[in-house]
């Protein structure tokens, strides 16, 4: 493989001109309020998952997301993690997967952790299974879920997901075991641009978190992305705009309210990003245009030279729990 983007210099200094609409504020607010409105009379539910794993408590959790539809996750926590609260991971997952099996995702909680993972709405058939339909149509769309709804910002796909992690920490917050004043979000991929939206939506609409630890993130300078991309989901708008020839304007107009570059601009918590600048599904300059837009005081980059879409795997993890326990 070969590196696929900007220098490593000029990517620590790339700052798109995203577009970000007069109402982006408002336009999430709004969106919050009404499905916490939607799910107010439905309470998160906790239920033995089927499993063979003993070593650790694993849970069902199904909770209200967007517009009140029921949202699965699996809930892992230490053996002993009902006595005790105990420090959060919530994770979002890569495009296409699921949550797939109870027990399959387990480091965080042999960490000492409760770790939760968001099912992703309409997803969980690519790479890990799923249990959480979309019940929302969409018109005309290129495969995938990045024109699903790209006419409007009240249809687009994203929406619904990223309404969906908010509502999962109002979830987590009510959970036993749990300590409410710590909670990271974190992800890959896909995962990472759902972790870096999430995080600044939780600290505009639910209150502090602990930090927020997104790699390879996607979802972020979407435009930019489009523009120089090979290969992966950021593809999926090329081939929309090349059949819809008029709609560029509508399209990046719409994106704006999903794009992780104005997300991050209102994330405070400490912040630990992975890129790696062989990654030839989310061009490094995408993640790089998040993480140098960030409002947090604290923030790191953890740069892997030499590897592709995959990052820097089980060592980034190591780096994440170094970074969570020195924040106490």
């Amino acid at each position: 493989m070969a590196r696929t983007d900007l220098p490593l210099d000029e990517l620590r200094r790339y700052r798109p001109a995203v577009r970000r609409p007069a109402d982006f504020d408002a336009f999430w607010a709004d969106t919050i309020t009404a499905a916490r409105a939607a799910g107010a009379g439905t309470a998160p539910v906790l239920a033995p998952a089927d499993t063979p794993v003993t070593g650790l408590v694993v849970e069902d959790l199904t909770f209200p997301g967007f517009a009140g539809d029921p949202v699965r996750a699996w809930v892992s926590r230490p053996l002993a993690g009902r006595d005790t609260a105990l420090p959060v991971v919530v994770e979002f997952l890569g495009y296409g997967g699921g949550r797939g099996r109870p027990g399959e995702r387990v480091h965080w909680a042999l960490a000492g952790y409760v770790h939760v993972v968001m099912d992703t709405r309409g997803q969980g058939s690519g790479w890990a299974g799923g249990d959480t339909p979309d019940p929302h149509g969409s018109g005309p769309h290129a495969s995938g879920w990045m024109t699903s709804g790209i006419g409007s910002p009240a249809d687009h796909y994203y929406r619904r997901v990223y309404t969906d992690a908010v509502r999962l920490v109002d979830a987590v917050r009510t959970l036993p075991g749990v300590d409410p004043a710590r909670i990271a979000l974190t992800g890959g991929s896909q995962g990472g641009g759902i972790a870096i939206a999430a995080a600044a939506l939780v600290e505009a609409h639910v209150g502090p978190i602990t930090a927020v630890l997104p790699d390879v993130a996607f979802l972020c300078d979407w435009e930019g992305g489009t523009d120089v991309a090979v290969g992966g989901p950021y593809l999926e708008l090329a081939t929309y705009l090349s059949v819809h020839r008029d709609a560029a304007d509508t399209v990046w107009d719409t994106a704006a309210y999903f794009d992780g570059v104005n997300h991050a601009a209102g994330i405070t918590a400490p912040a630990l990003f992975s890129v790696a600048l062989m990654d030839d599904v989310v061009p490094p300059r995408t993640t790089f245009a998040a993480f140098n837009a960030l409002g947090s005081a604290s923030r790191e980059i953890e740069v892997y030279p030499y590897n592709g879409h995959e990052g820097g795997g089980f060592r980034q993890w190591e780096r994440q729990v170094a970074f969570l326990r020195a924040l106490g």
